[in-house]
């Protein structure tokens, strides 16, 4: 049946016809194929659907396991993808579409597979296929960028299939179920390592600033979707209630605002923001209760939304003046208002401003830190969210659109781009004054009101706060030509340092011995075998030409003689014979001893 076949697989079909397809008829299917992906899930049924038994010693594969968990990342993940390929009219070539496809299919194979061989194998073709994406810029940063984005990944792919392994042979089992935080062995620790490296946890997070900015304009709107969702999703899946979760989360709010903050290039300020927005859904995957797992699951969804609009509006500017740095840009608003209208809209949505999808999402997540009386967690992502107003509310669009003109005149976004950032804003306004929709489709029932006077009393003192401290502290938050140094730093000296001392070790010794076997050896070898068997012979006869009464004089110039006639290879056959027996006789003496 029709309802049989996983998602992922359209698009990996859509992939393929692309490559077929040429001019506006590509840019239609790809619009359209997402759209019939997102009506396509909507008809999954819940529960399993077809196995595949072909592995004798394990359980069955199931690449298609269908809960709410899993309906409501899919949603957005298609919708997201469909509001994309419409901003990306503009692209004339079909190679970013193709890995782009490719790229989302993985990522719904992630989220419907239902054992960790299958999820294992998604996750890995996952990060090969982001990492063309990358590529796809064509520059020689996006290269750079997508080789040390493609080593972090292996590194965390290595983790996480290092986990699957200890933990299949321990258990017997390879279903992707939650795992017993009580019972966990060094397997389940080495998979939750490898998911924290996708969702950027600390000591692997500059990945993220270090990749997604040098993509293209639409590649790094694609790219800031899926990966560190997708990882959300499988901690959300995984590990609801490991506590350790709630202190990488609160570190990742955190760490996100204060890099953002010091950055200059408005796509790293973007970058930096989803490690802060994406702190706020692990640390809920930490407290692991049923309304933390809702808002998390509703915070991801609309944080997509608002982060993609954002990185519109940012890929607007950078499509229409080829500029990214905050110091070369300003005074935009004159001629590209819309782009400011619908940027702004997603910095009110990111800043959880009242009658947004923000302020009906994350208090969800902030209000599961109450019930629970987690005073330090709370505490912490108030201060964030504080946060997320300066760098990204206020930040932003100040710098990009309103700062000191420097007399770029650029067009206005082309149509399709104004297009899918007006949807992108209905959908953060809609979701914003209308929540329920979006509550019905999360896997937990939410009992919350987020307009009440508590909260909207308590967000709009934050807001305004945050406001007072960006005009009051604007002299310092001026941008400067810099750039911030991120933990990536390491990597990168780290990696030269390591290749010139590898380079001079192991090179070094390779040069040596090339020398010596190669070189030396092979040439007194080949010495002697051309001289030693005349030479030998030569050694041989002294005995019988003493007997004949040759003087030592005369000895001496017939094996000087014997030694070049060898050298030149002009011995008489009969010689040549007697030299190949002595030889012969010499290597089985040899042998015998």
């Amino acid at each position: 049946m029709l309802t049989d076949i996983p998602p992922s697989l359209l698009l990996f079909a859509g992939a393929l016809i692309t490559m077929l397809l040429r001019g506006r008829a590509r840019n239609i299917f790809l619009v359209a194929l997402p759209i019939y992906t997102f009506w396509h899930i909507s008809q999954l049924s819940f529960g399993e659907g077809p196995k595949l038994d072909f592995l004798p010693t394990f359980d069955a594969l199931e690449p298609l396991r269908v809960d709410k968990l899993s309906k409501a990342f899919g949603y957005i993940f298609t919708l997201n993808a469909a509001v994309a390929f419409l901003f990306a009219f503009y692209v004339k070539k079909a190679f970013q579409h193709v890995w782009a496809l490719v790229y989302i299919g993985a990522a719904l194979g992630v989220i419907f597979a239902g054992d960790l061989i299958t999820l294992y194998i998604y996750w890995e073709l996952m990060a090969i296929s982001s990492a063309f994406v990358i590529i796809a810029r064509n520059t020689l940063r996006a290269k750079q960028a997508a080789f040390r984005y493609v080593m972090v990944h292996i590194f965390g792919g290595l983790l996480l299939l290092a986990g699957i392994v200890m933990t299949v042979s321990s258990s017997g089992s390879i279903a992707f179920d939650s795992f017993d935080y009580a019972d966990a062995n060094l397997g389940t620790w080495l998979i939750l390592a490898g998911f924290l490296v996708n969702a950027a946890a600390p000591l692997f997070s500059a990945w993220l600033s270090d990749a997604y900015p040098e993509a293209s304009v639409t590649g790094g709107l694609i790219l800031s979707a899926y990966t560190t969702k997708t990882a959300v999703y499988t901690l959300l899946r995984g590990f609801p209630g490991w506590e350790p979760l709630m202190v990488i989360g609160c570190v990742m709010a955190v760490i996100g605002i204060m890099y953002a903050l010091l950055e200059n290039d408005m796509r790293r300020i973007l970058a930096y923001s989803i490690i802060n927005q994406v702190g706020f859904m692990v640390c809920a995957a930490g407290i692991g209760t049923k309304m933390a797992i809702a808002g998390a699951v509703a915070h991801a969804f609309c944080h997509i939304i608002y982060k993609s609009l954002l990185w519109m509006s940012a890929g607007a500017v950078l499509y229409r003046t080829g500029k990214s740095r905050c110091t070369d840009l300003g005074g935009l608003y004159k001629t590209m208002p819309w782009t400011l209208l619908f940027g702004g809209i997603g910095a009110l949505a990111i800043s959880a401003v009242p009658l947004t999808s923000g302020f009906t999402s994350k208090t969800i997540i902030i209000a599961a830190t109450e019930y629970k009386q987690l005073f330090w967690v709370w505490l912490v992502l108030e201060l964030a969210s504080a946060g997320v107003f300066l760098h990204a509310g206020i930040k932003f669009p100040y710098f990009v659109f309103f700062n000191q003109d420097k007399g770029l005149r650029p067009k206005e976004a082309p149509k399709t781009m104004l297009w899918a950032m007006g949807i992108l804003s209905f959908l953060c306004i809609w979701l914003g004054i209308q929540p329920q929709m979006l509550y019905d489709i999360l896997p937990y029932a939410v009992d919350y009101k987020a307009y009440t006077a508590s909260h909207l009393v308590t967000q709009m003192q934050l807001l305004m706060f945050s406001a007072l401290v960006f005009f009051l502290f604007l002299p310092m938050l001026k941008r400067t030509a810099t750039i911030s140094l991120d933990v990536d730093w390491f990597y990168r000296k780290g990696g030269v340092a390591f290749y010139r001392i590898m380079d001079k070790s192991l090179n070094g010794i390779n040069t040596k011995v090339n020398d010596v076997i190669a070189v030396r050896s092979t040439a007194w070898v080949g010495r002697f075998f051309r001289t030693a068997p005349a030479e030998i012979l030569g050694g041989l006869l002294v005995p019988y030409w003493m007997g004949i009464g040759l003087k030592t004089d005369e000895i001496t110039a017939r094996k000087e003689k014997l030694v070049l006639r060898a050298k030149r290879g002009a011995f008489p056959v009969g010689i040549t014979a007697c030299l190949a027996v002595v030889m012969l006789a010499i290597i089985y003496l040899v042998a015998l001893g």
